[in-house]
């Protein structure tokens, strides 16, 4: 291979400059899987044959306030194709049903006009009903308390509908082990203080709160209580390969449909490697690399391989900044890392910071390894967060040459670290 590019906003970024280097690539298995059907055809086998629940359709029968969870414009769920089968199955039952599709934006900012149009099609856009959840403002209702002790308020929409769905997709996630399903309620439609207390320090230290690792996950175990109590009927989940495209679809129960998506992604997303001095990774490319807030995930399906003091290369264009007002101020307004991080620990869960949680966890990344960071964004803000600006792989290879300090490195490049579950040999 003479040209090496890698995903970088909407479009790739050359990285010909790793190519002495020798480097190790660490991808899923799902970018090389061929799946027996196409993505139509697997979503359409997934609902005709749900698992550990009967058809949509025939749970559609009698239910007249309908709620389909759906993700927001940071996640890349096809919803083009899921929605409107979705819609399909309840109509089947209930051609009368009155249905709402839900944005599950848990704390993260609204969805424009623009980007719905993009996520659903003008199509469903324009005919369906569509309402955007704020975890401020959206009216809530207290189902009573959490296994941890939180309280548990989830909007009203979702608690009030006879029948609730969601749809999604499974990717590995860095802290709740792995991301659909249960997360369209907690956090996906709950009020903030709810969210803050899931997230609370002390459970995104717990050394269970990883990628791949539902078992003992305390996070995990609040979210499928949440999903439980709210009454999450039905779920529709994906996996997608590099390429955005459907490779397996589950339905079915929130937890056993869930599960079993898990357990696909898990075959098929596991990478080993020995300790690197160097490891380039990002974020899959847009959407979720458009801010430094959603690269920490990147970041960390790097950590496990990099060795104390190496040095990881984080690719993500970044075009909407840093993501957080308050998570950029953290890093702004306090520079011990060490400091930073058992601040949280010692956080009450009550009393959860905005957005503590992803600095906790960057911070905990940057105290293994020295982060350089290609992006569009300013360096002053790139430097704030401690991180060491680049703008393309030969400026950055310089950079990490000064820092190993070393004639021989040994390199590994994830091309997508959000879809891996990295470790070591």
């Amino acid at each position: 291979m003479e040209k090496y590019y890698l995903p970088y906003g909407k479009e790739t970024l050359e990285c010909s400059a790793l190519k002495p280097l020798e480097p190790v690539f660490l991808e899923s298995r799902l970018a090389s899987y061929v799946p027996p059907l196409s993505e139509e055809g697997l979503v359409d086998e997934a609902l005709l044959h749900p698992i550990g629940s009967r058809p949509l359709s025939e749970l559609a029968v009698g239910k007249n306030k309908v709620v389909i969870l759906a993700s927001d414009h940071t996640r890349p769920v096809p919803s083009r194709i899921l929605i409107p089968r979705l819609l399909s199955e309840i109509r089947k039952g209930n051609p009368e049903a009155d249905i709402t599709i839900l944005i599950a934006t848990g704390c993260h900012r609204g969805s424009s006009e623009a980007e719905l149009r993009q996520k659903f099609g003008d199509e469903v856009y324009e005919h369906e009903k569509i309402a955007v959840h704020d975890c401020d403002l959206s009216e809530t209702v207290d189902l009573g308390k959490l296994p941890s002790g939180g309280e548990l308020l989830i909007n009203k929409l979702a608690v009030e509908a006879d029948l609730l769905v969601a749809e999604g997709f499974i990717e590995p996630h860095f802290f709740a082990g792995f991301s659909g399903s249960r997360k369209s309620v907690l956090p996906g439609v709950a009020e903030r203080h709810t969210v803050l207390y899931n997230h609370n320090g002390k459970f995104i230290d717990s050394p269970c709160a990883r990628a791949g690792i539902l078992e003992g996950n305390p996070m995990h175990k609040d979210m499928v209580f949440a999903a439980r109590k709210v009454g999450l009927d039905f779920i529709l989940n994906v996996v997608i390969n590099p390429k955005k495209k459907i490779v397996y679809a589950a339905a079915g129960d929130c937890e056993e449909a869930h599960l079993k998506g898990c357990e696909f992604l898990k075959e098929q997303c596991g990478v080993s490697s020995k300790p690197m001095d160097l490891v380039v990774t990002t974020n899959g490319g847009y959407p979720l690399d458009q801010n430094i807030y959603q690269a920490v995930k990147g970041m960390t399906g790097a950590e496990p391989i990099v060795k104390e003091g190496g040095v990881i290369i984080m690719i993500a264009k970044c075009q909407d900044g840093h993501g957080g007002d308050v998570f950029y101020k953290t890093f702004e307004e306090e520079k011990d890392l060490k400091r930073m991080i058992q601040g949280f620990i010692d956080t009450p869960p009550e009393k959860t910071r905005v957005d503590q949680w992803q600095s906790q966890i960057f911070a905990r990344v940057l105290c293994k390894a020295r982060i350089i960071f290609i992006s569009d964004m300013p360096d002053e803000m790139v430097e704030n967060f401690q991180l060491i600006p680049a703008h393309s792989m030969e400026e950055a290879l310089e950079k990490a040459k000064k820092i190993i300090n070393k004639e021989r490195w040994d390199t590994a490049v994830i091309p997508d670290g959000v879809s891996v579950i990295s470790s070591l040999c």
